[in-house]
């Protein structure tokens, strides 16, 4: 497999080389490969997490689990106020 770099790239390459951070170009596109494969897995899993934690949660609110969201807000907004009232006194 042959890599075309421009020059700018070639020499940022080199120089990692040079300081010791990798041992050849080979070594360098090598890791660069096995972290873009690791990240692709991490995504996969955490969108497989994300999935499964989705529904969970719609299992739960199916079941009558869960919180009714404008119950919530109207719970939040009135804390709010009284915070509010009570801050200027």
């Amino acid at each position: 497999m042959n890599i075309s770099l421009p020059d700018p790239m070639r020499d940022f390459v080199q120089d990692r080389i040079e300081n010791g951070q990798y041992a050849s170009i080979s070594d360098y596109v090598r890791d660069l490969i096995r972290r873009d494969q690791n990240t692709i897995a991490h995504e996969e899993r955490w969108l497989r997490d994300l999935d499964a934690s989705i529904d969970e949660s719609l299992q739960e609110m199916k079941n009558g689990g869960g919180h009714d969201l404008d119950e919530v807000f109207e719970t939040l907004v009135t804390d709010i106020q009284k915070a509010n009232g009570n801050a200027n006194r």
